[in-house]
């Protein structure tokens, strides 16, 4: 079990392959706001109804300043594909090693159908400019979780 992030700490830095094969690194963001997300699994039906809410309100995001980077422990075959059959435009990073998980918190015990077992934990944050957490949520639901996001930031009109 890994300590979870409170706003004000400092974001942990990663450089992880991205669904092309390219390394992206939290720092090459400094100076932006940014929404980091972990999920459990590419190509699931949570994962890609959240996936596919980024998508739908990512001008919006932008927009306003936050680019938006999604995180699980899939290969980078498996990101790639995810992303084509979603038409996914944000980076979407592959942490197999479940190293960035771990740091960011996003690791650990769960509970579904009354069997408790270690997995990724649904979570999302917002990276300042200066490299802290701004944001934290943790055990977010895959369904509703973007639009909540937007109206917490006081994007939503």
């Amino acid at each position: 079990m890994t300590e979870r992030l409170s706003p004000g700490d400092e974001a942990p830095d990663f450089t992880l392959p991205d669904s092309e094969g390219k390394d992206v690194s939290l720092r090459d963001y400094r100076g932006q706001s940014v929404v980091v997300y972990f999920y459990p699994a590419a190509s699931t039906p949570g994962c890609t109804k959240q996936a596919c809410d980024f998508r739908d309100n990512l001008a919006e995001l932008n927009d306003a300043g936050y680019q938006v980077i999604g995180i699980s422990p899939d290969t980078q075959a498996k990101l790639a594909k995810f992303a084509a059959n979603e038409k996914l435009t944000f980076p979407l990073l592959g942490d197999p090693e479940k190293t960035v998980i771990e740091a960011w918190g996003a690791y650990g015990e769960k509970k579904n159908y009354g069997k408790t077992y270690l997995g990724v934990i649904r979570s999302t944050f917002v990276v300042d400019p200066a490299g802290k957490i701004a944001h934290a949520w943790y055990n977010v639901r895959a369904t509703g979780h973007v639009a909540k996001l937007i109206r917490d930031l006081g994007l939503a009109a």
